[in-house]
């Protein structure tokens, strides 16, 4: 995939606390890349020198090839759609006053700005209540305005701070299906979050952050290959069709072998092929076979052994 924002050797110190310390890591065109770290791990940080909200004390930030500095930090901050964790709407104005405020800040006038504002509108769901005040909005619709504010100006990044925090089931659904629609059409998105099932929902990539360093970095499914040097199988067979366990220890990569009644588990070293192996013994003891399960490390898994500390507390 082809870079669109590359971090390198990003450092941050606050009354000689380093908070950041030494981090790089790129962002591909396209994908949906979760930041995911414990409280006070140096996300938020990250994010506001991203913004530009914050100054960082070494490192560069370089945007589609060119470096980000003062000079050109509007044009920069003009490609970026921001979804802050606090909302950021005015409770008085309606859904489409709040859609064009925020959109004519990026400099759409006239009926660009119309049509902009409308296309936003209905892609969170709102059209229905364009005219409505936002305080008169539940939770998740203005989760979902929120986000309609930061994408209808057609960011090419989109930085998404926790934004299904507080919000039912149904609305989460929501916006993790609209995430999915973004980046179909073409959207980068660096989204942080404390539900470790929305990882698993929508994330391309993930990058883990603790105490100011990343730690960990890859797809989910890297990730948990990674911290996992054991796979186990669930197998279960047909009633009466009982199989003595000793074979399977004879099999490359077995390490342990359990049955009762019509099930067993068998452990076994991660990286060795030997399933159709397992699968003959059963079929040469007379046995049939009614489901085979395997057993993969959570996310969540995966999180508590690189930080020692769950997702969220």
């Amino acid at each position: 995939m082809e870079k669109l924002l590359e971090i390198n050797s990003l450092s941050k110190s606050f009354k000689g606390n380093r908070v950041l310390d030494n981090i790089s890591f790129l962002i591909e065109k396209g994908e949906v890349l979760c930041l995911l770290g414990p409280n006070g791990a140096g996300k938020s940080t990250t994010i506001n020198i991203l913004l530009g909200l914050l100054g960082r004390d070494s490192g560069t930030i370089t945007y589609n090839g060119k470096v980000v500095s003062r000079s050109h930090l509007r044009a920069y901050k003009q490609k970026l759609g921001v979804v802050p964790q606090d909302l950021a709407l005015y409770e008085e104005l309606s859904a489409q006053q709040n859609a064009r405020f925020f959109t004519s800040l990026y400099g759409l006038r006239g009926s660009n700005l119309d049509e902009a504002v409308e296309e936003a509108l209905q892609f969170a769901g709102l059209t229905d209540r364009r005219k409505d005040k936002v305080k008169t909005f539940s939770g998740g619709m203005k989760r979902r305005l929120n986000i309609a504010c930061a994408i209808a100006h057609h960011p090419e990044l989109v930085i998404m701070d926790e934004p299904t925090v507080g919000i039912d089931p149904q609305s989460r659904n929501h916006i993790l299906d609209s995430i999915k629609k973004l980046q179909a059409d073409g959207i980068t998105i660096l989204y942080t979050t404390h539900y470790m099932e929305e990882v698993e929902a929508i994330s391309s990539r993930i990058i883990i952050i603790d105490h100011g360093k990343i730690i960990a970095e890859g797809t989910k499914e890297k990730l948990k290959e990674n911290i996992q040097s054991e796979k186990c199988y669930h197998i279960e067979l047909e009633e009466g069709s009982p199989v003595p366990t000793e074979g399977f220890y004879d099999v490359e990569g077995v390490k342990e072998a359990k049955s009762d009644g019509n099930k067993i588990d068998i452990v076994s070293l991660r990286g060795v092929e030997n399933l159709d192996r397992i699968i003959s013994l059963i079929s040469d003891a007379g046995a049939h076979i009614r489901n085979i399960a395997g057993e993969e490390a959570s996310l969540e898994t995966v999180f508590l052994k690189l930080t020692g500390r769950k997702l969220r507390n």
